[in-house]
């Protein structure tokens, strides 16, 4: 039997040789790419569809510095659907469907939608959807009277300031400036309500000129599904509520459960984006591309918090990986994100140049300020837990409660025991330092790709791709890329 062995090489293996630059700047540097085929992003980074790293708002976080954030699985679908909802309700320089209710909503039930819409006005609306007033949630301060109706709460139509459908964001400016407003409904003729406008919408146009937007102006955000159990449920639920991306997510995406799972939901939903992964392979990339993927995300096992390698014996190291793919991928004009294995900035121009189009971010997001979870004091330092989606605390907690979210009947002890006993875990659970803000995180990856582009003489992703060369070093040449021979302050 041939058992060939290649030569795999990852980040720490290679450098980037540098070549001669007419850039004088990294102000000249564009690092505009594409997520999928149909969706660009002016930075190149995604958040991690890990239970430790993306929900809600993190999505938005990434969304509006020009990234974007994947939701992960780990959460029933209600949850899930209600993560993409609030990223898609959190900007839109007209949303298309804000919170209304009739005029005699009492105030304790329209403060309950408000809260779980994540809201702080509701339009009234009589039955025909025609506007009667507005309540936002400082008409609402100082009243102890939760029975009181909100049309004796909100300020009435004809005190309203409203616009038309066709308004642009510098007349809607001029309005909030000159009124001192913080909504703006939009109406037809006939009163109706088509839409809203917020004074925050409009101050992150400027904010944030690189915010990654749909065409109606909301954030856009991807979620991941599984490939057995309720993922097609799953997938049509996304789908309603508006998600950009679908991320097909398992392991081993090269495998019958990966393969007819990405058939499926790319027959079902012909005009979402789809994210097939992972894989380490070009015959992965290859078959992946023919079901319709819009891009692939790559990597088996170089992820900091994944064992996978370990316990299972099997991976490819991944600028070998992203290579390997990138000889199918290019020529079809899928893109590629490089998922695991990046220790340093460095290694974010290293993934791009060795072929991927972006860059997915796990170990660099958790412990900052929009990773889910409660800050955890350890020995006077703060952290926060970041476990990887196989690790033992992951699978137990999906093994005990029912995907649906209804806790199952309760197991004996040998049950428990059975059940975890079958865990072989892929992953591990740790403690990360508190780091802050993610932006500060994004900010300064961010910088050093610039730098790794303008040493390569590249201005743009594709000239990245086009002038980098890479050199192999040794163990002593990785030694001498760090600090050395000196003690750090």
């Amino acid at each position: 039997m041939n058992k060939n062995i290649g030569k795999g090489l990852t980040y720490d293996d290679v450098l980037l040789i540098p070549q001669k630059s007419s850039i004088a700047s990294r102000k000249e540097v564009d690092t505009q790419t594409f997520i999928t085929k149909n969706i660009p992003l002016q930075i190149p980074f995604v958040s991690s569809n890990v239970d430790t790293v993306t929900e809600s708002h993190m999505a938005i976080e990434m969304a509006k510095l020009g990234c974007i954030g994947f939701i992960h699985r780990f959460m029933t679908i209600p949850k899930q659907v209600k993560e993409v909802d609030s990223v898609k309700r959190s900007e839109g320089f007209i949303m298309g469907n804000p919170l209304v209710l009739g005029p005699s909503t009492k105030l304790m039930d329209a403060r309950s939608k408000m809260k779980a819409a994540q809201v702080s006005s509701v339009i009234v609306v009589d039955r025909e959807n025609k506007v009667l007033g507005l309540v936002s949630d400082r008409d609402t301060w100082f009243e102890d009277n939760e029975n009181i109706i909100l049309e004796k709460l909100m300020t009435p139509f004809d005190k309203l300031i409203t616009a038309p459908l066709h308004i642009s964001w510098k007349e809607a400016r001029v309005l909030f400036k000159k009124y001192k407003i913080e909504k703006l409904p939009i109406i037809a003729k006939d009163k109706k309500l088509l839409g809203l406008i917020t004074s925050r919408t409009v101050l992150n146009v400027e904010k944030y000129p690189l915010a990654t937007k749909d065409k109606q102006g909301r954030l856009r955000v991807g979620a991941a599904i599984g490939v057995v159990g309720d993922y097609f449920e799953r997938a049509h639920e996304l789908v309603k509520v508006g998600v950009d991306i679908l991320v097909v997510d398992i392991a081993h995406a090269h495998s019958i459960h990966g393969l007819n799972a990405i058939k499926k939901v790319r027959k079902a939903f012909p005009k979402v984006e789809i994210v097939g992964g992972n894989i380490a392979t070009y015959e992965g990339a290859k078959d992946m591309i023919r079901l319709g993927c819009d891009a692939l995300k790559v990597g088996i096992g170089p992820g900091g918090i994944c064992i996978t390698r370990m316990v299972a014996g099997a991976g490819v190291p991944q600028l070998t990986a992203i290579m390997e793919v990138c000889k199918a991928t290019h020529r079809a004009k899928i893109p590629v994100i490089a998922d695991g294995g990046t220790n340093f900035p460095g290694d974010m121009s290293k993934a791009l140049a060795a072929g991927a189009s972006t860059v997915m971010l796990t170990g660099w997001l958790a412990g900052t300020d929009e990773s889910p979870g409660a800050y955890i004091l350890r020995k006077g330092q703060k952290y926060k837990i970041h476990r990887g989606a196989a690790s033992f605390s992951a699978v137990a907690d999906r093994k005990i409660t029912a995907v649906s979210g209804q806790v199952r009947k309760e197991l004996s002890e040998f049950e428990l025991q059975q059940e975890l006993a079958s865990i072989v875990p892929e992953g591990v659970e740790t403690f990360v330092p508190y780091k802050g803000a993610a932006k500060e995180v994004i900010y300064q990856l961010h910088g050093a790709l610039k730098s790794g582009m303008s040493y390569c003489n590249a201005k743009n992703i594709k000239q990245l791709w086009q002038n980098s060369q890479f050199i192999e070093i040794s163990d002593a040449g990785l030694r001498e890329s760090k600090a050395h021979n000196v003690e750090e302050m």
